[in-house]
């Protein structure tokens, strides 16, 4: 459990990055804070003394305690040489495609003389904030970033416009926060949805089924696409094939709603177009248990070409992302907006739209020998 003062700390650390508390203005008093945390005296002193050593607050004899003006820290502290430290954020670390776009940006950070630091945020709101608080407070001359939920308008939009007043360059990945318009890379993920079921089109089928995880807006770019394909070949979109789920019920509803479809008899689907290689193995235990052939009664395909393409005994057809190359361009970006930043000159940096690719692998045939 996280000690008493630096919870006092956090909280007023936290309320100034939101701009609740303003540079000069007077912060609580100790006995409020007390009141406030359920702490001693001393408690309280302890946590303001280490926020006022380290700039957060100033103390005026007989006045009480404000919010210091850290701009004009920030101001002075520009002209000094880089910390040559860089952060990358991701919703996830360790599985998937990760891996690949932080190794894709690392190595060529490392090549510059940077020190990479990685969080992740497991796609939830309060540990990016945790996050964004930490670079805010840190040594951090730029920042690579994954939105969480980038589906949603984010409440964390103060901390992202605290960096950019900060001057703390930072590119985001996969996805963006429309409303921050900021540097991205990224792929098309519209024309990766129209690829998935446009192919499967191409090969004849008709009935297809959809699963996409919307509160991220790669999935609902990609629902989008699969769509626009339909409209496009002028093939009827039965809804009840449309699935969408979240990041929180992932693990379950595809698979219920798998076990609906297979229900809908002379109107079940023949293919499904997945979210994600994740969800195609995922749904590939369901569909075996069923006694279902893959490819000959159901074709699925994936998204993101990923190293898991291979381990299924059903290699599997997938849209290609570009994972490594992705964290490259991201990484030599940060680093030109960092450069740029040192020497005072205006950089205006472009960001990139990959185009996605379809790899036919075996996971996907002619839905006419499908019994």
């Amino acid at each position: 459990m996280e000690a008493k003062y630096k919870q006092i700390k956090q909280s007023i650390k936290s309320k100034i990055l939101e701009g609740l508390i303003l540079p000069h203005e007077k912060i609580s008093s100790e006995s409020e804070l007390m009141r406030q945390f359920d702490v001693s005296r001393h408690t309280v002193r302890v946590a303001i003394g280490e926020l006022v050593n380290d700039g957060w607050l100033y103390r005026e004899q007989g006045a009480g305690t404000f919010c210091a003006d850290r701009s004009q820290r920030e101001k002075s502290s520009s002209t000094i040489l880089p910390n040559k430290n860089i952060a990358i954020v991701t919703t996830y670390i360790s599985d998937y495609i990760f891996p690949s776009i932080i190794r894709g940006a690392e190595a060529y950070l490392s090549e510059q003389g940077y020190h990479v630091s990685i969080f992740n945020t497991n796609n939830k709101y309060e540990q990016e904030q945790k996050i964004l608080i930490k670079l805010l407070t840190g040594n951090y001359d730029g920042v690579i970033i994954e939105p969480t939920h980038s589906a949603s308008a984010t409440p964390n939009l103060k901390y992202y416009l605290n960096l950019e007043r900060a001057n703390i360059p930072y590119v985001m990945i996969n996805a963006i926060y429309e409303e921050l318009e900021p540097v991205y890379f990224m792929v098309d993920d519209v024309i990766g949805g129209y690829l998935q079921a446009r192919h499967l089109m191409d090969l004849g089928h008709q009935k297809i089924a959809c699963m996409y995880k919307t509160d991220d807006a790669q999935g609902q770019k990609r629902l989008k696409g699969f769509i626009k394909a339909h409209r496009e070949l002028n093939i009827p979109l039965d809804t009840r094939n449309i699935v969408t789920y979240n990041s929180e019920d992932q693990l379950t509803k595809p698979k219920k709603e798998l076990q609906r479809l297979f229900k809908l008899k002379e109107e079940k689907p023949t293919a499904i177009v997945c979210y994600n290689d994740q969800l195609v193995l995922q749904l590939m235990d369901e569909v075996r248990q069923a006694g279902i052939k893959i490819p000959e009664q159901l074709s699925l395909i994936g998204f993101d070409d990923s190293l898991l393409v291979e381990i299924s005994e059903v290699k599997l057809t997938s849209v290609k992302h570009p994972k490594n190359q992705l964290g490259l361009d991201a990484a030599q970006a940060i680093i030109q907006m960092i450069k740029e930043k040192e020497v005072n000159q205006t950089y205006d940096p472009v960001s990139k739209l990959y185009e996605p690719e379809l790899v036919v692998r075996q996971s996907t045939t002619n839905p006419k020998i499908t019994t």
